[in-house]
């Protein structure tokens, strides 16, 4: 057997993939990269599916924003199964409760109205832009994580570029090595009670049973409720690409928090999550959305915790392929839309603020009339992260984000 076969064969048998290009084998083979050229560390969460950003952080002090949601929009902080306050205009759906506390301490901000300035609204073509980095360009053959621990100092060796889920993702392929492990088997799994004919037998036995029964009954709802959250349309699967719902995220992230403090060599790292294509029954404060972001907050969090000191030199972004509807369809839910909210959590963000060009959601504001306009172009954060946190120079820059938009972000979202 070749090297190259046998190196491969040994990594699927560990539940591991190694991309092995033109210069993977040299990367692979050389001495291990100094700690202190990894010590700053980012960590990339992908929403496939399309988040509906408007309620993860929503406008709740726009008079327009519960005309245009009537039945989803998140209610006024203080009420019930309302939004988390913010900054007195905009609120945190409640579901990502665990978060505040990064919040308050200014370890956690949003960037509004961003995501690419590319006009699709195909989940796969918006995907694959936010992968490569270069929008409206089918034909680039990496992705810039790929592309960004190849221009790092130090050896790109294959735990540098980590990646957490079924299948090699679009942004860490190209020339440089990266290992991808699998994902924490899923929180939600049928149990016996699943089967019609058990269930029947233990509704008879259980259901009206003077001591029992409420108990029985609650647990068997609460169940049915978790299993429910995990379904997914056939729409939705197709959206997350093999992305597995967020609901054993919370163990990934754990598992993420261990490997990236046992093994210093870790800097980047990237995790996958679906369900986000909410297109009907979405809910408000309760229901689908909230049953998705209740895990992944508390996965983040979780993180946090875990990384312990290390979370000071750690960043966290998350951000997905483009946001929805401003206003509710027929069916409860959101459509595909335009501009998002991406996500930055860690030591070196100048957090406690909603950053980005906000100009409301009222109809004259609306891109075409429907959705969020992207007035900051994500790879205007993305290229902010590698200078102010991974310290790149221009030049640099320039490899991992061939066409970046000319127009800049005007805030500073990251500490030097």
């Amino acid at each position: 057997m070749q090297r190259r076969n046998f190196l491969n064969a040994l990594a699927l048998g560990a539940g591991i993939v190694l991309p092995l290009g033109p210069h993977a084998w040299a990367a692979t083979a050389t001495a291990s990269t100094s700690a202190s050229a990894t010590r700053r560390k980012l960590v990339v969460v992908m929403l496939r599916g399309a988040v509906d950003g408007l309620n993860v952080v929503a406008p709740v002090g726009d008079e327009n924003y519960l005309r245009l949601r009537p039945t989803i929009g998140l209610a006024a902080p203080g009420m019930e199964g309302g939004a988390l306050d913010l900054d007195g205009y905009f609120g945190l759906h409640p579901a990502l409760a665990g978060l505040q506390p990064l919040w308050q301490h200014k370890k956690l901000a949003f960037v509004h109205a961003s995501g690419s300035p590319d006009a699709t609204r195909s989940h796969f073509d918006a995907q694959d832009y936010m992968e490569s980095a270069t929008p409206g360009r089918k034909n680039t053959p990496d992705g810039w994580m790929n592309r960004l621990v190849a221009v790092l100092p130090g050896n790109a060796t294959p735990s540098r570029l980590l990646g957490i889920g079924p299948v090699m993702p679009r942004i860490l392929a190209g020339t440089a090595a990266a290992v991808n492990l699998p994902n924490v088997a899923s929180a939600a799994k049928a149990d016996v009670l699943d089967r019609p004919e058990v269930a029947a037998a233990f509704d008879a036995l259980y259901g009206g049973h003077p001591r029992f029964g409420r108990a029985y009954a609650d647990g068997r709802t609460a169940h049915r409720e978790v299993m429910d959250a995990a379904v997914e349309t056939p729409q939705m699967m197709a959206a997350d690409r093999g992305a597995p719902l967020p609901n054993g995220f919370p163990d990934d992230a754990a598992r993420l928090a261990t490997l990236m403090r046992n093994d210093p060599r870790i800097q980047l790292a990237f995790v996958a999550l679906g369900g986000w294509d909410t297109h009907a029954a979405q809910g408000a404060g309760s229901g689908q959305l909230a049953n998705r972001l209740a895990p992944l907050g508390q996965g983040l969090a979780l993180l946090a915790e875990r990384l312990g000191p290390l979370f000071d030199d750690t960043l966290v972004l998350v951000m997905s392929e483009f946001g929805r509807t401003a206003r509710e369809n027929g069916n409860g839910g959101t459509d595909h839309g335009h501009g998002n909210v991406m996500w930055l959590l860690g030591g070196k963000v100048n957090g406690g603020k909603v950053y980005g060009e906000w100009e409301g959601v009222g109809d004259a504001a609306l891109n075409e009339g429907r959705d969020l306009p992207v007035n900051t172009d994500f790879r205007s954060v993305l290229a902010q992260v590698a200078e102010r946190h991974l310290l790149l120079g221009d030049k640099q820059l320039l490899q991992v984000f061939p066409a970046m938009p000319q127009r800049t972000a005007s805030f500073q979202v990251m500490k030097s």
